[in-house]
């Protein structure tokens, strides 16, 4: 069942190419496009809520779920090993930008930053639901940076560095809540694998960063983790224990082809592949199912 054309993670495996390079891009990508410095900017992880929706969804998320389970080879340990050390880069450089954050606030003009902060958000979760919706939108470094020239102040701009080591220790901590979630799908791999529909997951979690989005523009309350709920909501109706592998349903269908043709009959027409796959679209120029 984990069969998944996630948008967002088959643009990137055009340009990077392998799994672990992949996995690393993906999970480095808040970082290199600022979206987390603008979490934190805005005040996502003054809850401990906070900490775990911005590690799940964000470090997390349905891309480094799709990778680890439809891209990544090895044995379940073997993949536990590779998210460790791609998590020792991770973490140091989480800290390195929650240091950073404090000083840029003296920069800007909250009220109108954080504005962009929910709207960066909300792009990434319109290209996480649709590659063609994502086709039009900027990305998300784009808005971040438009954000910073119009929110900033320079009648009270100061350069000195600031410090504040309980928001790095949760910068570090909601990194090592992406990197734990990420070690946790790969070591229920082959149970999830067979289990769990990516598409489903994909759409869901869309859904959740739009509730994270809609938090973050102060439309609902920040201490109210309406998004983990969503997140978790989703979670449950993606896992289906029953589901059988791919592979053995082409199985049957090989074997109902065979029985037929021994009959002396037509062979029964295949059924549908479309019939089976997810229920939301998908799209055409995107390349064959993952798995």
């Amino acid at each position: 069942m984990s069969v998944s054309q996630h948008p967002v993670a088959l643009r990137l495996e055009r340009q990077v190419g392998g799994a672990t390079k992949l996995l690393a891009t993906v999970m480095m990508l808040p970082l290199i496009d600022g979206i987390f410095p603008a979490l934190i900017l805005a005040g996502a992880l003054t809850y401990p809520f906070g900490i775990l929706e911005t590690g799940l969804l964000i470090f997390g998320g349905s891309a480094t779920v799709a990778v680890v389970l439809a891209e990544m080879d090895g044995s379940p340990r073997e993949r536990m090993r590779t998210i460790a050390l791609l998590g020792l880069v991770l973490l140091p450089a989480a800290a390195v930008e929650a240091a950073l954050a404090p000083t840029v606030r003296n920069l800007v003009d909250m009220a109108v930053f954080q504005r962009f902060a929910g709207l960066v958000i909300l792009t990434v979760a319109a290209k996480t639901a649709s590659a063609r919706v994502g086709e039009y939108l900027p990305r998300p470094a784009v808005i971040i940076g438009l954000g910073l020239i119009a929110s900033f102040q320079p009648a009270g701009a100061s350069v000195a560095f600031v410090s504040d080591p309980g928001l790095v220790v949760r910068g570090v901590a909601a990194a090592a809540v992406g990197v734990g979630f990420a070690m946790l799908v790969a070591a229920l791999g082959p149970v999830l694998q067979e289990s769990v529909d990516l598409d489903l997951f994909r759409f869901g979690s869309a859904v959740a960063l739009g509730m994270l989005a809609l938090s973050v523009l102060g439309l609902m309350p920040t201490e109210a983790p309406v998004a983990l709920g969503v997140l978790c909501v989703t979670a449950v109706f993606s896992f289906d224990p029953d589901g059988s592998p791919l592979g053995d349903e082409d199985d049957d269908d090989d074997a109902a082809e065979d029985a037929g043709a021994d009959e002396g009959g037509d062979a029964p027409p295949a059924a549908d592949d479309e019939g089976r796959s997810s229920p939301f679209p998908v799209e055409e120029e995107s390349r064959a199912p993952w798995l």
